[in-house]
């Protein structure tokens, strides 16, 4: 994000998220890629869990998921059997984790991404998919028929990592939704 606003002379500010009180701070929220089962874990000890899940029932935080922030994002998880992800169910998606395999099957794959007039290239990196959505929900793109990025209200579901790619219109997308 830092180099979306140097390039695009776009005014705004990034802040790395720790505690409670940085969540007054801002007014949009980027949960990366990762271990969902990890960063769960973060949010629900740190606190912050509790503080985003209100802000998103006061409906003052956009927030956008990579990846495992997709996953968090998700009302439905479909293979948490071995671990428990505690979700933000902010989104009315379901979503398989690491539905594309491994971290040696990542790839990169060009997506028509609703709204873009050219494709966007996506990186993928033991990605989820999202698998349903609910009727408020918008599909943005799709690869080999499978949900790749929904929207739905303020919040943005992406399977893949778009800070992996120097194409900065997905950034640019999440911060119209502000």
């Amino acid at each position: 994000m830092m180099r979306f606003f140097k390039e695009t002379k776009t005014k705004g500010s990034v802040n790395l998220i720790r505690q409670k009180p940085d969540l007054d701070k801002v007014d949009a929220l980027i949960i990366p890629g990762g271990e969902s089962t990890t960063i769960s874990r973060t949010l629900v000890r740190s606190g912050l869990f509790e503080t985003i899940r209100n802000r998103i029932s006061d409906d003052t935080l956009a927030i956008m998921g990579t990846c495992a922030g997709c996953v968090l994002l998700a009302k439905t998880i479909t293979d948490t059997t071995k671990e428990r992800v505690t979700s933000l169910e902010a989104m009315d998606i379901e979503v398989q984790r690491n539905a594309f395999g491994r971290q040696k099957e990542s790839f990169e794959h060009t997506l028509n991404f609703h709204g873009f007039s050219n494709p966007y290239t996506a990186v993928f990196i033991r990605a989820p998919v999202i698998t349903k959505v609910g009727r408020d929900c918008e599909v943005l793109a799709k690869f080999d028929k499978k949900i790749v990025a929904a929207r739905q209200h303020r919040f943005l579901a992406l399977s893949f990592h778009p800070e992996l790619t120097t194409d900065l219109r997905v950034h640019e997308y999440f911060l119209e939704m502000i």
